[in-house]
């Protein structure tokens, strides 16, 4: 049996509030949303969802791609019309294009979108759309239309799937995908006939926090202009089909022109947020003029990163690291060499596939031409420590870390380079290195896989346990997470200090593996026995 299958039907579960989360009917004033589903019932269902496509093999971790789509996503979080909301911002290795919004202000981005775009301000303004549709509570109003009208459809999918998983055959697990695609197929024509409404707010709520983010707030137009383009390039092409964000997002001219008008307003006017307005504190004096917290951006965000994000992400997407090599040998062409970006992008390409002295060869000019790249300077350490050029990498990444101590992307690629020696020594450091971030990335996969590698091999085997059950957990594996968690109980040598931190997280999680049994999603693993682990291995 398909052991994907249950994750889809939960994921399908989860995130069809999304599908159809443009309810235009409801109005601003009364409205039920949070009446439902409270704010911390929101952000579990947004983790359970995020994990459980982690589970599935979805989301891409990558610490510089993760460090670069968070800048973008908080920059323009921060102004929003809610700049108190919590949001998380991931990646999705699938290439196909879309972007959705789920509970809790978890946002995906799949690679697809990124290779369309052309700038990271068309990047921006779809984030911007999504955030919208968080502050406008449309996704929240989804949710909880759908726990009373989609009950029905929902049933029907997991019957469709239940017969193909006791059919047998060895195609029930396509029988199976497309009985949730097609259960998402009714969720989205549900969506359309109200869609016009939010689709429109959204649009126009998320130009204006791009403007108060400094990015183009023309570039959501010239995203929507660079789809319909794709379109019409690809009709008559029976194998092309319809972008899945043009499917929930769906566009016409008339949407494209309100766009471009609205940014053309936007950009005529005069920016509110640059002039002094007088203070509301009954405690300051009534005619003291205060300019507010946030004015102009500190810098023109996007620039020459989103090439280096793009391609990095171009290599990482690809199906093999052979494919991705592929792709930057058809994009040379005579008289037209790769660019800075690309050229990097084959380098990590090389990297992936185990090439390194190739890796190192591509990025030899531009460590020379742009010395102060990070992008370049991480993968530059990463392929010298791979080669046995270990002096020279240590000192790169030191000397990164010396100006950028709680830069992620900087710290969990060193330590991953440190725990890869396996060595006491350098498993203590990879732990040293770590140890700031946990605070802040404690929900990082990554950071848990790396960090219980680092304390196992530096001799600390109960930090080295709770980091593996952490990392379990987040990795859509609660189960099995408290399988090690229960384990490590065991051990006679706990403090009462890490006694007390264990028996917290069970308790912690203990009601996610309800929730999921509820839902009828079970571990494999954990009921068969097959778990093969123990404390000290991720699976």
């Amino acid at each position: 049996m398909n052991r994907r299958l249950p994750t889809a039907v939960l994921t399908l579960l989860l995130t069809v509030g999304v599908a159809s989360a443009q309810d235009s009917r409801l109005p601003d004033m009364g409205s039920s949303a949070g009446t439902v589903l409270s704010p911390v019932q929101q952000d579990q269902y947004g983790a359970m969802t995020l994990s459980q496509l982690r589970n599935a093999g979805y989301v891409l971790d990558d610490p510089l791609l993760d460090d670069w789509l968070d800048d973008v996503g908080q920059r323009l979080a921060s102004v929003s019309a809610k700049p108190q909301q919590h949001f998380t911002f991931f990646m999705l290795k699938v290439r196909e294009i879309n972007a959705f919004a789920t509970l809790g202000g978890y946002v995906g981005v799949n690679a697809g979108l990124v290779l369309a775009a052309k700038s990271e301000d068309e990047v921006a303004g779809v984030l911007a759309h999504e955030i919208s549709h968080v502050t406008q509570n449309h996704v929240l109003r989804g949710a909880e239309k759908a726990q009373r009208e989609s009950i029905p459809i929902l049933l029907a999918t997991l019957g469709a799937i239940i017969a193909a998983q006791k059919s047998g055959s060895t195609n029930s697990g396509d029988a199976a995908s497309a009985a949730v695609m097609t259960g998402l197929g009714v969720l989205q024509q549900r969506q359309i006939s109200y869609t016009r409404d939010n689709e429109a707010e959204a649009d126009r709520i998320g130009i204006r926090t791009m403007a108060r983010a400094g990015y183009n707030p023309e570039a959501m137009a010239d995203f929507f202009q660079t789809l319909q383009a794709w379109v019409q390039m690809n009709q008559g092409d029976l194998r092309a089909q319809v972008p899945d964000y043009l499917q929930t997002h769906p566009l016409t001219l008339t949407r494209i022109s309100e766009a471009r008008e609205r940014a053309d307003k936007l950009e005529a006017q005069p920016r509110a947020f640059t002039s002094f307005t007088p203070s509301s504190n009954p405690l300051l004096p009534p005619d003291l003029r205060v300019l507010p917290a946030r004015t102009t951006p500190a810098a023109k965000p996007g620039g020459a990163r989103f090439g280096f994000a793009r391609e990095r992400l171009r290599a990482l997407s690809a199906s093999t690291a052979a494919q991705a090599i592929r792709e930057y040998q058809q994009m040379q062409k005579p008289g037209k060499p790769l660019d800075d970006g690309e050229r990097y992008g084959l380098a990590v390409a090389y990297q992936q596939a185990g090439q390194y002295a190739q890796a190192l060869q591509e990025l030899q000019p531009l460590l020379q031409t742009q010395p102060d790249n990070l992008w370049v300077q991480v993968t530059a350490g990463e392929a010298e420590s791979a080669s046995g050029r270990i002096a020279e990498s240590d000192r790169r990444f030191e000397a990164l870390l010396s100006r950028m101590p709680t830069r992620a992307a900087v710290a969990l690629s060193y330590a991953r380079v440190l725990a890869a020696r396996n060595t006491p020594a350098t498993g203590a450091r990879a732990v040293a290195v770590l140890r700031p971030l946990l605070a802040d990335h404690a929900d990082s996969p990554l950071l848990q896989q790396i960090y219980a590698r680092a304390n196992e091999i530096a001799g600390d085997p109960v930090r080295a346990g709770e980091a593996w059950a952490e990392a379990a957990y987040l990795d859509g594996r609660p189960e099995q997470a408290l399988v090690q968690l229960n384990n490590l109980k065991k051990r006679p040598d706990l403090d009462y200090y890490a006694r007390s931190r264990i028996d917290a997280r069970i308790a912690a999680i203990t009601p996610v593996v309800l929730e999921l049994r509820r839902q009828g999603v079970r571990d494999e693993d954990v009921d068969s026995g097959r778990l093969g682990f123990g404390i000290g291995t991720s699976r």
